[in-house]
């Protein structure tokens, strides 16, 4: 997926959950900050980042903040995106190994609307998917702080799979350094626990790790769910 063109800043402060103070040519300006995540990790005083200007009417922020420079790599901060790179993704290699013949997005079910629902030659997938940015030791950890919406979106795709019909979720890290996926327990045990139910009930579980660049952000490569993390999911190890 191509992005937008970037201008270069300097992360100053988090005001709120989606507003940043940024440091733009030497002058102070607010970004809009496109995740809930808390990135403690990314989102430091002094970090050069990356930002898309905007424009548009009404808009209270003249800057998205896109891109985080962390560890000699970039990190890719926006949660909107990777329902976009995932379809991206399917329609170059299908799903798990077949062609699509529909995806369809926001899709009603139970109490939520679910990311995707996918069609190839076996039948229909319910696909569930969640942005991650935090990773440590090459561990990609979701979430890095509690989601009861993300819960709730697991109990669906559970009840999904003991219907007899297949459910999945996907996690895609925007970063390149990810080489596995587990739960993050220490942000939400219930989360945690609750995926260790959903692979038990016949979820399947899909891990992905990002190539970045200031140009480009795609989908680079499949990555392993720690089965350990899943098996007994107390720590975060």
């Amino acid at each position: 997926m191509r992005l937008p063109s970037l201008v270069p800043g300097l992360f100053l402060q988090r005001d709120n959950r989606f507003r940043a103070t940024v440091i733009v040519e030497g002058t102070q300006h607010h970004a809009h900050v496109p995740t809930s995540g808390r990135m403690t990790e990314l989102l430091v005083p002094g970090r050069e980042i990356w930002l898309s200007p905007q424009d548009r009417p009404g808009r209270k922020t003249p800057y998205d903040l896109v891109l985080v420079e962390h560890e000699g790599g970039l990190v890719s901060i926006d949660a909107r995106l990777p329902n976009a790179l995932m379809a991206e993704h399917l329609g170059e290699v299908g799903w798990q190994g077949r062609p699509l013949r529909g995806l369809t997005r926001e899709v009603a079910l139970g109490a939520s609307r679910i990311d995707m629902l996918l069609e190839d030659s076996a039948g229909v997938v319910w696909l569930e998917i969640k942005s991650v940015t935090l990773v440590v030791k090459g561990l990609a950890l979701f979430p890095d702080a509690p989601t009861t919406r993300g819960t709730r979106h697991l109990e669906e795709l559970i009840a999904v799979a003991q219907r007899g019909e297949r459910a999945a979720a996907a996690f895609v890290a925007q970063r390149a350094d990810a080489r596995r996926f587990g739960p993050h327990v220490a942000a939400d045990p219930a989360f945690a626990t609750t995926l260790a139910r959903a692979q038990q009930a016949g979820v399947t579980l899909h891990a992905y790790a990002c190539d970045v660049s200031r140009q480009e952000i795609r989908i680079a490569r499949r990555i392993p769910v720690d089965p350990l993390l899943l098996s007994a999911p107390t720590t975060a190890r």
